[in-house]
């Protein structure tokens, strides 16, 4: 096993281009991609990542999540370019690096699994938490990291799993994949009111899956402080009860204080210190098993800074000491989430 955590990542997921060919058009371009292959190719150099290629996915494994009508309807717009929705259309390279982009999430969780490596990070595009089982949206075409946590049931690799989305967005794509199920657990911290307008406290799953759907819909303004102690409260009492033998990331770092598409004020130490947290509850109850997937961020030089800080933390750095306080209103809000979901 390497104690260098394993990167996924591939040229190829620039050639998906919602810009088509205008950068200003889209916030999802491949300059986000192009970014984070310079800040790769420096980790190669310095040898603290071990560098990975990933597989396109098989339709069939794209069947674990999405519908028949679904899987077939996107593979078959390859090599064409359309508009999917408002804010989601293809170019023709957009189907291969969306299979490549679920690729990487499924061979992350085979070389994980298999102890090849604790740790691991997908850095790809399109993103995949907005792609519901029936259709497109939000930028997403298919559900990566849904896809993750559903191979790794289905393969019989583990029976729990936890799904912690800190994108700015809510992951309505994942909810919907799991909504049933108590095999996965998903834990979702999101701006509210905001896109895709779900999420609220009161979704909390159905039949065997209630109480395995964890939503906070946050106002907005909140920084550093104010996330780590919902997770310090909520999620870490919420994993220590389910004890997953995998821990998932849907790392989305558009709550940067930076990024134009969010109003959180999440700094790049901030994430470094969210993604200690998942890795300490990875360490604590699934043998180190935690794989993050790049999911929004569209700062560029914010995206690259905190993917490098989860990178760091990942590899073996201590994490940042956050000094300031949460601000007043976290509290109450915290122990609301906490009631509604019985901690």
């Amino acid at each position: 096993m390497t104690e260098r955590p394993l990167i996924w990542i591939d040229e190829a997921m620039l050639d998906h281009d919602p810009t088509h060919g205008v950068r200003s058009a889209h916030p999802e371009s491949p300059e986000r991609l192009a970014v984070l292959l310079e800040l790769v190719d420096e980790a190669v150099g310095a040898g603290t990542i071990e560098l990975r290629r990933p597989t396109p996915a098989d339709p069939d494994a794209l069947r674990l999540v999405h519908t028949d009508a679904h899987v077939d309807a996107l593979l078959g717009l390859a090599g064409r370019s359309e508009i999917l929705d408002a804010d989601t259309s293809i170019t023709p390279g957009s189907i291969h690096a969306a299979r490549l982009a679920a690729g990487s999430l499924l061979d992350a969780v085979a070389a994980v699994c298999a102890g090849e490596a604790k740790r691991a990070m997908c850095l790809v595009r399109p993103p995949g938490h907005h792609a519901e089982p029936d259709r497109a949206m939000g930028f997403c075409l298919f559900g990566n990291v849904a896809l993750a946590a559903a191979m790794a049931r289905s393969a019989g690799l583990v029976e729990r799993v936890l799904i912690v989305d800190w994108d700015v967005h809510h992951g309505n794509g994942t909810q919907a994949a799991f909504w049933q199920r108590a095999d996965v657990l998903t834990f979702d911290l999101h701006q509210h009111p905001w896109y895709p307008g779900g999420g609220a406290a009161r979704e909390r799953g159905s039949g065997a899956g209630l109480g395995h759907c964890v939503n906070l819909p946050l106002p907005a303004g909140l920084g550093d402080a104010d996330y780590l102690a919902l997770v310090d409260r909520l999620l870490i009492p919420l994993a220590d009860r389910y004890a997953p033998e995998l821990v998932l990331v849907s790392a989305g770092f558009d709550a940067h204080v930076d990024d134009p598409l969010g109003g959180m004020e999440i700094t790049t130490q901030g994430f470094a210190a969210l993604c200690a947290r998942v890795q300490a509850i990875a360490d604590r109850h699934a043998g180190g098993k935690l794989i993050l997937a790049l999911e929004g961020g569209y700062a560029l030089a914010a995206l690259r800074a905190s993917v490098a800080g989860c990178i760091e933390i990942l590899a073996g750095a201590e994490p940042p000491n956050i000094r300031e306080r949460p601000r007043s209103g976290t509290a109450p809000l915290a122990e609301q989430f906490a009631q509604l979901n019985e901690l």
